[in-house]
């Protein structure tokens, strides 16, 4: 075999057992929680909604998910701001420490309208629902993200 033809196939070996790990990997190891995921179940599975609270919280996913993208594309521009501006100075100069802080007002204004996004789907409770979602809130903001 010559030296190019056994590289070749060390090579397609080496790439077929790649695969074969991640393919693995997807299947025996657990995937973690996206966050928030809980808070998702108890709202729609959990907390037995009622029609006017199902269409009113309908309502307020579909108007968040649009300020959300909009806030995660700001948020990205940002990040393109502040990559721009680090090749540029190649260090902690004036348009980088700008560029950091206008990130952090994108991430910001992404804070505020979730936990406003949040606040309003509590209002949609009754008393009762109120203190497992209240768990759910506490849980999702403060479990492990390992």
């Amino acid at each position: 075999m010559t030296m190019r033809r056994q590289a070749a196939l060390i090579g397609v070996t080496a790439f077929l057992a790649a695969l074969a790990g991640v393919f693995l990997g997807r299947e025996l190891l657990p995937a973690r929680p996206r966050a928030g995921a809980e808070l998702h179940e108890v709202l729609h599975h959990r907390l037995a909604l009622d029609e006017r609270q199902s269409a009113k919280l309908d309502s307020l996913e579909r108007l968040y998910a649009v300020q959300r993208r909009a806030l995660e594309f700001e948020l990205r521009a940002s990040n393109a701001r502040l990559a721009a501006a680090i090749e540029a100075e190649h260090g902690n100069g004036p348009r980088v420490t700008a560029a950091v802080d206008q990130n952090h007002a994108a991430m910001g204004e992404l804070q505020k309208a979730t936990l406003a996004h949040i606040f309003g789907m509590r209002q949609l409770l009754r008393p009762n629902q109120t203190a497992q979602f209240d768990r759910a809130v506490v849980k999702a903001l403060t479990e492990d993200s390992q």
